[in-house]
């Protein structure tokens, strides 16, 4: 596990300056080691996380002419596998690292070697190698990211030249790039807590996209286009079986787990799993028992009890004889690290504090590597979207049919109730309902209706009057988060039933928030944190399979439980689902509120440009009257906060440099 960044189409002093303020912003991505690759027209740097091969996978790395070279974050689990086959092709290896192996597969199949890699990945292979067309060219550069997103990758343009690395904070640091927010991103942030891909908070930064590469001529002017070499929707309709039941899907599923644990347990540095006592977590920990002795596990507790599952935890591991470690989280702790939780997102976020306190933990106890049980509730349906977003489809088909005028009574009605009614506590899923009455045709699929953080009408409230107009610009639409979300309900047609939710948990809340908020949260702690749930071979044997094969009533995650019957007990494998959650509603009306109350009050800048300040206010007094949940006043916190550091402070940071560097000169 690594960062990566460089400079493409440019070389020279100024190419390598900017790479290395990139790497140098990437120092807790990969504090063990470091390199750079300069050749004409590019310059290429990595951070490096030891974790396979300590002494031998230096990067960058190179083939055996050196004319192939490759700076790499992420790990290829089918290494050993791939090694031997390369090998009996005549590829000579110098280490026993898997950064290795991408070189050597780059240098056998081009493009496609992305078809063989099985793992998490982003790299950027530098190609001098020349064709006999063009035997005076410069070579190219080959970017390429997994197939899940699990690993991130960003680039942008500027001045000609191609900017790209693993986190966006490190991109800005090259002082090549403009800190201005994007509208579009603040808007589809509002409504779903986190900013959808492509696009980022900040404009003219994308995301390569997941399952994509990227190929860049050094001799040609750039035009970044990537190019998709996976999607499940399609793989997955490739291998569908229609004639799969429970007991034989199960059976498929266990294998391809017990495959994937064992694969991911692989490291030369202490590793363990992320054990919250769930399904989810339980199975990967029994698995990974199994393949090897003393296995360690972790666990955060709380003095909350109605949130604290340590006591399960404890009771899980010592059935299973794992070394458990646990750390109690107070408030006070929370309190007293939130600004650095907060400064460790790479992108705003509703929901990463959580995994950066688990991380925080993880590396107390001595881990540098924790498998985690991310993934296993959308690709087993532990959600209850799974089973709310067919009754919000049924809805919203009424909503379609009706005209507006017969709509708008119903919205006002449901609007009333969670306003004035009596039960105040469901006033926010009722908020959900209004707006599909009232705006039915602004999503394009009932199951984003339910992952709603404000309602379209409450962020039209929060957001200025200028970047309300967008949503209502019909021009205004490609590249947006409305884009890119129907292109995925697109992609969802070819599922059905509960399978075309799973799609959709994968490819939104997953990818961007829960993957977003792992990497840049547990790589702010220097620790590799693994998803065996989300093994592209396992996610594909899943998706493909029929609704009848996957999901039972009354029994959560059926087919996961199925798979693994044997190895757990009776009461773990119908246990209802927790989600992971610190006790944010008892914790903000307490003294980290009162801080979070303050900060609220004079917003940053440049957000203020975008968001009325009233309408912030006004989101902080309704969770103070218990009218709203925590999540969204702790929202607009954190995009405030991360605002003021990345943008603000920072623009500010870079007009005095430039001043002085002025100055000098």
């Amino acid at each position: 596990m690594c960062g990566i960044c460089g400079v493409i189409g440019s070389d020279g002093p100024l190419a390598e300056k900017r790479v290395r303020s990139m790497m140098s912003a990437l120092v807790h991505r990969g504090p063990d080691d470091e390199g750079m690759l300069i050749r004409s027209g590019a310059v290429l740097g990595v951070r490096r996380l030891s974790i396979v091969d300590l002494s031998g996978g230096r990067q960058p790395i190179y083939n055996e002419s050196g004319d192939v070279g490759l700076v790499f974050n992420g790990e290829i689990y089918n290494f050993p596998r791939l090694r031997i086959e390369l090998e009996g092709r005549g590829h000579r290896f110098r280490t026993r690292s898997d950064t290795e192996v991408i070189v050597h597969a780059y240098e056998e199949w081009g493009e496609r070697c992305v078809e063989h890699l099985h793992g998490m990945f982003a790299f950027a292979v530098w190609d001098g190698r020349n064709s006999p067309a063009n035997p005076m060219g410069r070579g190219r550069i080959f970017l390429a990211r997994d197939r899940l997103g699990i690993k991130p990758l960003y680039y942008a343009m500027s001045a000609g030249a191609l900017f790209f690395a693993s986190e966006i904070r490190a991109l800005l640091a090259g002082g090549a790039l403009e800190r201005r927010l994007s509208r579009q991103a603040v808007e589809g942030y509002l409504l779903f807590g986190s900013v959808v891909e492509p696009a980022t908070l900040l404009e003219g930064v994308h995301s390569l996209p997941a399952g994509h590469f990227l190929a860049v001529k050094l001799d040609a002017p750039i035009s970044p286009k990537p190019t998709t070499y996976w999607d499940l929707s399609l793989r997955a309709a490739q291998v569908r079986s229609a004639t799969a039941t429970l007991a034989s899907a199960a059976r498929h599923v266990r294998s391809r787990l017990e495959t994937a644990v064992a694969e991911q347990l692989h490291a030369d540095v202490p590793t363990g799993v992320f054990l919250s006592g769930g399904l989810d977590s339980t199975t990967l920990a029994a698995l990974a028992s199994r393949e090897r002795r003393g296995v360690r596990t972790f666990t955060l507790g709380f003095r909350e009890h109605n949130f604290d599952e340590a006591a399960a935890a404890r009771e899980v591991a010592r059935q299973l004889g794992t070394e458990h470690h646990e750390l109690l989280l107070t408030s006070q702790e929370v309190r007293s690290r939130l600004f650095d939780a907060v400064g460790a997102l790479d992108q705003p976020s509703m929901d990463g504090i959580n995994t950066f306190f688990l991380c925080w933990g993880a590396r107390r106890a001595g881990l540098k590597v924790a498998l985690s049980g991310l993934g296993g509730d959308e690709l087993f349906g532990g959600y209850p979207s799974f089973r709310v977003t067919p009754y919000l489809a049924s809805l919203l088909a009424i909503a379609r049919r009706l005209p507006q005028p017969a709509c708008e009574p119903l919205s006002q009605a449901l609007l009333d109730l969670a306003r004035f009614g009596p039960a105040r506590r469901v006033a926010d899923p009722l908020r959900k309902i209004a707006a599909i009455f009232n705006s039915p045709e602004i999503l394009p699929h009932a199951y984003f209706f339910s992952r709603l953080l404000f309602t379209p009408v409450q962020a039209e409230r929060l957001l200025a009057p200028s970047i309300t107009a967008l949503h209502r610009d019909p021009g205004n639409v490609d590249g947006s988060w409305r884009y890119s979300l129907a292109d995925l309900v697109n992609r969802a047609r070819l599922f059905r039933g509960k399978s075309a939710i799973s799609y959709l948990e994968l490819r939104t809340y997953m990818l961007n928030t829960l993957l977003r908020d792992t990497d840049s949260m547990s790589m702010r702690h220097s620790l590799e944190v693994r998803v065996p749930m989300l093994d592209d071979e396992l996610v594909e044997i899943v998706a493909a399979l029929p609704d009848a094969a996957k999901w039972r009533a009354r029994t959560p995650k059926a087919l996961l439980a199925e798979a693994v019957k044997d190895l757990l007990p009776p009461e773990m494998l119908f246990k209802p689902k927790r989600a992971f959650m610190l006790p944010w509603e008892s914790w903000l009306r307490g003294e980290l509120g009162l801080e979070l109350g303050r900060k609220l009050e004079s917003l940053t800048p440049s957000l203020a440009l975008l968001i009325e300040p009233e309408a912030v206010q006004s989101v902080w007094h309704r969770f103070l009257s218990k009218r709203t949940g925590w999540a969204r006043p702790w929202s607009l916190f954190v995009l405030n906060e991360w605002v003021r550091r990345h943008v603000d402070e920072a623009e500010s940071c870079a007009s005095e440099d430039s001043a002085a560097e002025a100055a000098a000169s």
